[in-house]
């Protein structure tokens, strides 16, 4: 497994920094056999304590923002103030996860003391906890340098469960890959934590040697939907199949209503073209597909809102050729008409041009296969729908999406039923507002049905993103001495938990 993985400047299309080698299968296996030698003492500390580990790998984050920001920007051209924004979102993530590991509610402890008169049976002492599944494999996405990648909410959120992390870098910004697990790696080795509980991998190899090592026991990927598969069915081949949480693909629909039209237009308009442009429109969260009644009238504006948008380069030359790929193709779809549609832009690096298109909802229907596929990038198809059951046939052919957004009136008649139906295909369902930006919080879900998720009924930010890196275990009948603090009658770690189907605090 040679060669390297070699950051370049989207902006100019040079390199930036020195190679970082690929980690061969001896490397790998390495890495993995650490992890698996640091999950029982990992695993063993105390959440209060797991939690002051966290925030130290936090403090250092920030001590190296003035590092960090500057080299992530060489390799990503977001820009600092972007990048400033997301370290930001970085570090208060493992401040999030740590002040949930002192609130203690992830461990779902669960009594009920034994009874013998209990019907239809008499019942047996049962204690239930969640306990960490052991060493986890982390894929990085491109598109978030900090935030969804080495330092990243996964990495957070599996090592806040007591799970050793073992992070596949991604190869669009391995500079920073390299330096910001450097500051990891040195906060949790001076906070005490054991050795092994934290490293980096790179190379494509190495990720699929990765998820098939025995010592992992799950995998967590953000990136595109081919190759989430590919390491999806390599989880799923495994001797011991593992979860493996992908998130792979989102066309993230939004809806607007004629009545919201007339009463905001020109604002929904520059709300729609900054949410699909924005980060040259490299979110998971792009709003992809926009549904406006038909005779909409808003073309010229949409055209001359894209016009005078300011979008950079994508963050590589192989998502650029994808992006171009992808829209020539949804031209050719049988119904789609450009709305505004630029040229290959002549500059350096991996520019591309803002595309929006327009096609009806009947042909989005009838093709949906060819229309309904992310196009990763600053693009946006428009399905113009004759009627309510013209929208609701549509949008029953779209895919499942970590969003979907309603703009409208309170009482347009539509609303409860458009409401239920976004629900049925996203994790989010969002009114009045778009669907880029996710809160770091205890209730957001960031998942949603495929190809959005191979797991729906978990999230990748907030949280409950740590719940995908834990497993329940029962005790039944262990005397109290010899159960884990969380499950002693004394409480010793003060926890919240049922007792008898009561919580008590």
């Amino acid at each position: 497994m040679g060669g390297a993985d070699q950051g370049i400047n989207p902006l100019t299309g040079q390199s930036v920094g020195a190679p970082v080698p690929h980690t061969d299968s001896a490397g790998v296996a390495a890495a993995t056999t650490a992890a698996r030698a640091a999950a029982p003492a990992w695993a063993a500390l105390t959440p209060p304590r797991r939690a002051d580990i966290l925030d130290a790998v936090a403090a250092a984050i920030e001590a190296a923002r003035a590092d960090l920001v500057p080299l992530a920007d060489a390799e990503t051209a977001l820009g600092e103030a972007r990048l400033t924004g997301e370290l930001t979102r970085t570090r208060v993530q493992w401040e999030m996860f740590a002040a949930a590991l002192r609130e203690g509610s992830h461990l779902d402890v669960v009594i009920d003391p034994a009874d013998p008169d209990a019907l239809p049976a008499p019942r047996p002492d049962l204690r239930r906890m969640m306990v960490p599944l052991g060493p986890v494999a982390v894929y990085a996405a491109s598109n978030f340098p900090f935030a969804f990648s080495v330092p990243g909410g996964d990495t957070v959120s599996a090592l806040a469960a007591g799970c050793p992390v073992v992070v596949k870098a991604h190869p669009a910004h391995p500079g920073v890959s390299a330096r910001v697990a450097e500051v990891i790696a040195g906060a949790l080795r001076d906070a005490g934590a054991p050795d092994g509980v934290f490293s980096v991998v790179y190379g494509f190899e190495a990720g699929r040697v990765l998820v098939t090592d025995p010592a992992i026991t799950a995998a967590a990927f953000t990136g595109s939907i081919a190759g989430g598969r590919a390491l999806f069915d390599l989880a799923a081949g495994r001797p011991d199949p593992i979860p493996f949480y992908g998130e792979l693909g989102s066309l993230n629909p939004t809806v607007v209503t004629a009545a919201a039209i007339a009463a905001r237009g020109d604002e929904l308009v520059r709300g729609f073209v900054g949410s699909m442009t924005l980060g040259a429109g490299q979110f998971c969260t792009k709003p992809g597909l926009l549904f406006l009644p038909a005779g909409h009238g808003l073309d010229e504006r949409l055209a001359a809102a894209v016009g005078a948008a300011t979008v950079g380069p994508l963050l590589d030359e192989r998502i650029a050729a994808g992006y171009l790929r992808a829209t020539d193709g949804l031209a050719e779809v049988p119904g789609v008409r450009p709305v505004a549609v630029g040229d290959a832009v002549d500059a350096a690096g991996w520019h591309v041009p803002v595309r929006l298109y327009a096609v009806s909802a009947a042909d989005v229907t009838a093709n949906a296969d060819a229309a309904l596929h992310e196009c990763f990038g600053p693009a946006g198809l428009i399905v113009e729908y004759a009627d309510d059951a013209d929208l609701l046939a549509a949008l029953g052919a779209v895919p499942g999406a970590l969003t979907a957004t309603v703009h409208a009136e309170p009482d347009d008649a539509l609303v409860p039923t458009l409401l239920d139906f976004m629900a049925a295909r996203a994790g989010r369902v969002i009114w009045g507002g778009w669907p880029t930006g996710v809160a770091v919080t205890w209730a957001m879900q960031h998942g949603g049905p495929w190809p959005a998720t191979t797991s729906p009924l978990h999230t990748s930010v907030g949280v409950t993103a740590i719940r995908r890196f834990l497993r329940p275990v029962v005790y039944q009948g262990v005397p109290d001495a010899l159960l884990p603090p969380a499950l002693r009658d004394a409480n010793p770690w003060s926890l919240p938990r049922r007792v008898n189907g009561e919580m008590t605090a």
